[in-house]
């Protein structure tokens, strides 16, 4: 049995936007709205003084947030839809070093390890 493949998502100019496309309706469908300034900011606010915010770089997803409840649906939702795994806390995003601590975060621009 032959099969002829009749289109193919990966490897075209347009999978990068169809790809985009398919998360940006995701997201959207779980409630975060996407920014104005920047498309690749997804936010939420939960509440006056809560919110989530998610941002997304080619396949890197950093979430953040000061709503403790909202995180947890977030990923569960994102791993529905997508095969995703969770790297726990931020360490590295584009070349930038992430350190946390109970005085805050600290970032320093340098090589990955």
């Amino acid at each position: 049995m032959v099969c002829k493949l009749r289109r193919s998502l990966y490897g075209l100019k347009q999978s990068p936007r169809a790809w985009f496309g398919k998360f940006s309706s995701v997201v959207q469908a779980f409630g975060l709205k996407r920014s104005e300034a920047d498309h690749s900011v997804f936010y939420c606010h939960t509440s006056p003084n809560r919110c989530v915010y998610l941002v997304v770089y080619v396949d890197d997803i950093v979430i953040t947030r000061n709503d403790e409840e909202k995180i947890p649906q977030l990923k569960e939702h994102l791993f529905r839809h997508f095969e995703t795994k969770d790297l726990g806390k931020l360490k590295y995003f584009l070349g930038i070093e992430v350190a946390q601590s109970m005085n805050g975060l600290s970032f320093h621009k340098g090589v990955m390890h």
